[in-house]
C-alpha cells in the first residue's frame, strides 16, 4: 500500500506530466554545487544572527531594537532569497 504522500506525489507528477512540465533527475555534479550554495548561505545566515543578537544586547532604546530587528529580516530574506535563485539556476542548468 502506498502512503498518503506517494499518493500525493504521483498526483503532482501526472498534473506535470499533463501540463507539459518535464522533470529531469538532478545529476551528481549539481547535488554537490546545492549542497555547496546551502552551506555558504547556511554560513552568512549563522553569522548575521550572531551579529543581530550582538548588537541586540548592546543597545535598550526600543527604537533602535526595532530598526536592528528590520535591517536583519531584511539581510535574511536578501540572503534566503539569492540561496533559492542559485539553486535554481543550478538545477535548471
Amino acid at each position: 500500500m502506498k502512503s498518503s504522500f506517494e499518493l500525493a506525489m504521483e498526483r503532482l507528477r501526472r498534473q506535470d506530466a499533463a501540463a507539459g512540465i518535464e522533470t529531469r533527475p538532478v545529476t551528481d555534479a549539481q547535488k554537490a554545487a546545492i549542497a555547496e550554495v546551502r552551506n555558504f548561505y547556511e554560513a552568512k545566515l549563522a553569522e548575521q544572527q550572531v551579529l543581530h543578537q550582538s548588537a541586540m544586547l548592546r543597545t535598550f532604546d526600543p527604537a533602535e531594537r526595532d530598526t536592528l530587528d528590520q535591517q536583519y529580516r531584511r539581510e535574511n530574506e536578501r540572503l534566503t532569497s539569492e540561496r533559492e535563485a542559485k539553486i535554481d539556476k543550478i538545477r535548471r542548468g
